[in-house]
């Protein structure tokens, strides 16, 4: 008899993203000819070892056992599961080379607060990375806002190594106050991950993201009037060279909590949660079941839906804009006013805004409104003054030139 189909679902989610990580890891880990060296672990053990196959051996065994002799990733079709931006402010640092060793296995982390959908998460990974040869560790994160945190965050810890994970480490972190509690208390997390992506060498970090998670995001990219990207919600794949992975974006939040019970998994339920105070709590508790009253079952589903449409939609236009950029630009570099007239807005727009970022506008703090303002010294030129952006940057029309640069 085979598992409770909760814990199926989160285990096969889980084991499609692991499988995801060993191809890409194979690629950057290929062997190099005979006698030069190759970027591997101290701890790796020796190529003789019976207790750790090979990236590529594990890959292959495991697309075999999956999907049959003649399938492979490739082959999912529209039933595979898919591989919240954070900042991308830690590139994935090797480890010193050793010549003549294996290369290691990698490590995968889970970012793990104690709560249903990362606890279900972290027993899927403890459970799926040892058959495919992937060392598996666990973090949680203490943001010190409730009395009692650093208690909590150790218990979290002890469950993590009752799991199996290692290695595993309890952080502790100080919130600000930019942009509200709750993107203070998210830059502060993500800060704290990236720094023990880096510090344990971790190729990737699972984060516990559901698919309740994704439609609230995409409400609340609409609730704030933002334009497509923000209603992409959150990527499968994201972060400094797509260090995070979210393997529940298409697994309902009711299926991460049913696992753990079936598990006998404590979890810990976040009184923030369901806290009015927060946006996403008032969301949760209130938006979304009024929805559901008003329209029927299946608006979760759909909003997702929305979210995948949305960032398809939004990488081609990025990429549209990339190509247009170079022609609208004159020989010194200067953005020509009559070639972004002739563009379309969704990708002149895009264009103006990574000019301003270019320039030193913070992102987080550019909104559509001003990029609005902007376009208007294209397509509704009057002779007006220049335009203040975030970040001290001042935007101004020239001589038929959109002059873009640090006030």
């Amino acid at each position: 008899m085979g598992p409770h189909p909760a814990v199926a679902a989160i285990r096969l989610a889980v084991r499609r993203v692991l499988h995801d990580i060993l191809t890409e890891h194979s690629r950057t880990s290929d062997l190099p000819a005979p006698g030069s060296s190759r970027a591997t672990s101290p701890e790796a053990p020796p190529a003789t070892s019976p207790t750790a196959p090979s990236v590529l051996s594990a890959a292959t065994t495991f697309a075999t056992v999956a999907f049959g002799p003649t399938s492979s990733a490739a082959a999912y079709g529209t039933a595979r599961e898919p591989s919240y931006e954070p900042p991308a402010a830690f590139p994935h640092e090797p480890p010193p080379a050793l010549s003549h060793e294996r290369s290691p296995s990698p490590l995968v982390l889970v970012a793990c607060s104690g709560g249903a959908d990362s606890m279900a998460l972290a027993s899927a990974l403890a459970f799926e990375a040892p058959k495919l040869g992937i060392r598996a560790g666990g973090i949680t994160v203490d943001h010190g806002l409730q009395p009692g945190s650093d208690l909590r965050a150790d218990e979290v810890a002890l469950r993590l190594r009752e799991l199996g994970l290692d290695p595993v480490e309890s952080i502790a972190v100080t919130v600000g106050r930019a942009g509200g509690p709750e993107a203070a208390a998210r830059d502060a997390r993500y800060a704290a991950l990236d720094a023990a992506a880096v510090r344990h060498g971790a190729f990737a970090v699972l984060l516990g993201h559901t698919r309740d998670d994704q439609a609230e995001t995409v409400l609340l990219g609409l609730a704030r009037g933002s334009g497509i990207r923000s209603l992409s919600g959150m990527a499968a794949v994201s972060g400094a060279d797509g260090r995070y992975r979210r393997p529940f974006l298409h697994i309902d939040r009711q299926t991460a909590r049913k696992a753990c019970m079936v598990q006998s998994l404590p979890v810990w339920d976040d009184p923030h949660n369901s806290d009015p105070a927060y946006t996403r709590s008032r969301l949760r508790q209130e938006g979304l079941p009024a929805l559901e009253k008003a329209l029927g079952k299946g608006v979760v589903e759909a909003l997702a839906r929305t979210a995948q449409l949305s960032r398809d939609d939004a990488d081609a236009l990025d990429a549209w804009a990339r190509q247009a950029e170079a022609a609208v630009r004159d020989s010194a570099g200067l953005l020509e006013c009559a070639k972004l007239y002739a563009l379309p807005p969704a990708v002149r727009r895009r264009i103006l805004r990574r000019a301003a970022i270019e320039a030193g506008a913070p992102a987080g703090a550019l909104f559509a409104r001003h990029i609005e303002e902007v376009d208007r010294l294209i397509t509704g030129w009057r002779g007006q003054g220049a335009i203040n952006l975030p970040g001290k940057v001042v935007a101004q029309r020239q001589g038929g030139r959109l002059v873009i640069r640090q006030g």
